[in-house]
């Protein structure tokens, strides 16, 4: 039966304050959007910051892609570099905690284009930011086990030599590894659900003290300490101990990691070094565990509206888990294809990361776009406003979104590109934008209704 938009009447939509007047709890609150609560709440407003905390996991992020910048511009780049996007996310973050304010659910920017957007086109709005979120959210985790895989390799490899590295990293042991972690991230995460807040908190204390044994072992009698701890953020204080004890730059753009390789020649030997990078991996694994059950949630919510082929099976609930892991084993199926890509190209993290970064971003940028299409109306009710401030963080996010797109289809190095060094994130994207298409033409444009109302 054809679904008819123009059909529906326009109603006045509530703020979350009155909203929030009404209902009594978050699942009362849930209910009054529309869904019915099947998953339980078992973190407190602390352990969800904490868990977004992991997710970012600033010291792991930065150390398994320091290669990049090194390579296309040096130290300054690292450290400018950082501070630039760091203003610019929180542009992005702001512009989005507007709209989130108003409506919270699992179905993040998916559920809040389609509640955003005028009735003309709100399904396709929420169609085409749904598939991105979804997309976004697998290759992230995906590229976050793999860059832990690689990171992992390089660790190893410090107790070797350049001619002789204990892991060769053949494309067969990269994978190998790869599945290993992504089995146990999925493992944890599935069965562990109930003490995945107390693993995110032990995150938090065990990202501190890593960071700061890094921080006064590598700079030793240094007398950066306190410069670098007082008045800077957390991937400052990271990165900026790293920048004073530099080795040649040659000799880290020809390792695949050179955090490792930084550490190792700072503390003098293979041993402190890799008791070093334990925090970082041990990082690593919790930040692949927490993306592997945001990516789960993500096809389960969207799943609950039918929009992924097959969406009965991907949005039942395992209640004796009290998980959507039907969801869960997509998710992880999809990763361990793409993870295929490795055997064809080293560069694939490039693709994996470009993907992800691509969708998110793109996804994040549909509600603000919308928001902006209609004179930032609707967020004028919201409890969180930017106020004045609000069209520039707006302004900011989408020409974010807009840059973000070529940046991350780019080779990781120029100017020579052949099959080992091209970054194939447009054709992972293009692939994945194919069957968003021909899913909406064939069941989509008749079926779908978007998000409950």
């Amino acid at each position: 039966m054809d679904v008819k938009d123009d059909a529906m009447p326009t109603l006045k939509r509530p703020s979350i304050a009155e909203r929030s007047g009404e209902v009594g709890t978050a699942d009362e609150l849930l209910a009054s959007l529309g869904y019915t609560p099947e998953l339980s709440r078992n973190r407190s407003t602390w352990q969800v910051a904490f868990m977004s905390f992991v997710l970012a996991a600033i010291p792991y992020g930065l150390a398994t892609t320091m290669y990049y910048p090194l390579v296309g511009g040096g130290p300054v780049t690292i450290i400018w570099g950082w501070v630039a996007v760091s203003l610019i996310i929180v542009c992005v973050a702001a512009s989005l905690g507007e709209i989130t304010s108003i409506y919270p659910t699992a179905g993040g920017v998916y559920y809040q284009s389609f509640m955003l957007a005028s009735v003309e086109y709100r399904r396709i709005a929420a169609w085409v930011c749904g598939w991105l979120y979804v997309v976004g959210n697998i290759t992230i985790t995906l590229s976050v086990n793999f860059a832990t895989t690689l990171f992992l390799i390089g660790c190893i490899n410090i107790f070797g030599t350049d001619e002789e590295p204990l892991i060769a990293g053949d494309p067969y042991q990269a994978f190998l590894i790869f599945l290993g972690i992504t089995l146990l991230c999925n493992a944890v995460s599935s069965l562990c659900n109930p003490w995945l807040p107390w693993i995110d908190t032990f995150a938090i204390f065990w990202t501190f003290a890593g960071v700061i044994a890094i921080i006064i072992t590598v700079l030793v009698p240094k007398a950066m300490v306190m410069t670098v701890c007082i008045n800077t953020i957390a991937g400052l204080l990271f990165m900026i101990p790293l920048i004073f004890v530099l080795p040649d730059i040659q000799l880290l753009i020809n390792s695949a990691q050179p955090v490792p390789v930084i550490t190792k020649t700072a503390v003098g030997n293979s041993v402190g070094a890799f008791v070093l990078m334990i925090p970082i991996l041990i990082l690593a694994l919790i930040c692949g565990i927490g993306c592997t059950t945001a990516a789960s949630r993500c096809v389960w919510a969207f799943s609950r509206d039918g929009a992924i082929p097959g969406s009965k099976l991907w949005s039942q609930v395992n209640h004796k888990l009290d998980v959507p892991l039907n969801a869960m084993m997509l998710s992880m199926a999809v990763q361990l294809v793409l993870g295929l890509i490795y055997f064809g190209s080293s560069a694939a993290f490039n693709a994996f990361s470009g993907v992800g970064v691509i969708c998110l971003t793109t996804s994040y940028a549909v509600p603000i776009v919308i928001s902006m299409l209609e004179r930032r109306k609707t967020v004028n009710t919201a409890v969180f406003q930017l106020g004045a401030w609000g069209w520039l963080c707006n302004i900011v996010a989408v020409a974010w979104s807009l840059l973000a797109i070529p940046l991350f289809c780019m080779p990781s190095t120029v100017p020579v590109v052949d099959s080992g060094t091209m970054n194939y994130a447009s054709v992972v994207f293009v692939g994945f934008s194919v069957i968003s298409i021909a899913w909406y033409f064939a069941w989509g444009r008749r079926n779908y209704v978007g998000p409950p109302t």
